[in-house]
């Protein structure tokens, strides 16, 4: 096998609790995260002369240089596994970034998925996991390929209950982004200016998630977000459209990660159309809209 092609999938952080900062200025959180029907696409050719890695995007925006993680990924399958044939990497990418939707983190493990497969699997889940967590925080998670516990900076995940998880699979979802990006590192150093009121004690985290877990409450009852307040009082769009949404739609609705892209849960009966048409009314025709589901 020559060439292979990877799904990407964007993610949504259905519970994101900041719990406090580190020693060494990560954030220490308590997450669950869900992957999504809807991302990129990486196309992995190899047998490239010289033993390069390569890149090409779609989005003129994306960097192709080595601080894409797409090639900090391959770099680093190659290290540990000590395959020495080259690759082009194709992106066509569809996840918008500065969202909070996890674009980069996939493509990576994208990238060391692929790359795997074409060399015959010869790293295991423990090793491809290992390196997905030297990559980035939000990496590892999408190793899972379903809803899963985010803890630590985002390094240590866990698997929910069978039940915890199937009350999110497959749930359709709407995924709204104004035309403006937040910056991760400025939205965490806001929450650290307002510390320590801005932080959910970890204990209190973890109180709230069980729980759910443990209730029969639906998808919408797990919603929660520490990371709102900054991305709200700056970028007041946000949390207006989300209370408009809330009251004419009927739906429970957030922002994902630190932004600034929001989501809605839908129910089967909910006109996504409508709402659709609702968010390019408020924001623009270049506002992104795109249903999905949980994966």
């Amino acid at each position: 096998m020559n060439n292979i092609t990877v799904f990407s999938p964007a993610k949504i952080n259905l519970f994101l609790a900041i719990t406090g900062r580190r020693a060494d200025d990560f954030h220490d959180l308590v997450s669950v995260v869900a992957p999504v029907s809807f991302g990129d696409t990486l196309r992995i050719e190899t047998g490239v002369k010289g033993g390069k890695f390569s890149l090409t995007c779609s989005d003129a925006a994306v960097p192709l240089d080595a601080t894409n993680l797409i090639l900090r990924a391959a770099e680093a399958f190659r290290a540990a596994s000590g395959w020495t044939r080259g690759a082009s990497f194709s992106l066509d990418k569809k996840i918008p970034m500065g969202a909070g939707l996890g674009g980069g983190s996939s493509n990576a493990v994208a990238a060391l998925r692929g790359l795997n497969e074409l060399a015959g699997r010869p790293l295991g889940e423990e090793r491809l996991d290992a390196i997905a967590v030297e990559l980035g925080s939000d990496c590892a998670l999408f190793l899972h390929g379903a809803p899963v516990v985010m803890r630590g900076r985002g390094e240590r995940v866990s698997a929910l209950s069978d039940d915890a998880e199937e009350r999110l699979a497959e749930r359709r979802i709407l995924i709204f982004k104004p035309d403006i990006s937040i910056n991760t590192a400025w939205a965490y150093r806001q929450l650290a200016a307002r510390a320590p009121a801005s932080y959910l004690p970890a204990e209190q985290a973890e109180t709230r998630l069980a729980a759910w877990i443990e209730s029969n409450a639906s998808a919408e009852g797990l919603l929660f977000n520490n990371m709102e307040p900054p991305a709200f009082e700056k970028f007041f769009a946000l949390p207006v459209l989300i209370a408009q949404m809330r009251e004419r739609f009927g739906v429970a609705a957030g922002m994902s990660g630190s932004g600034s892209a929001c989501f809605a849960l839908l129910r089967e009966n909910h006109d996504a159309a409508a709402m659709t048409e609702f968010v390019r009314a408020a924001w623009g025709r270049d506002a992104f809209v795109e249903e999905a589901r949980i994966l």
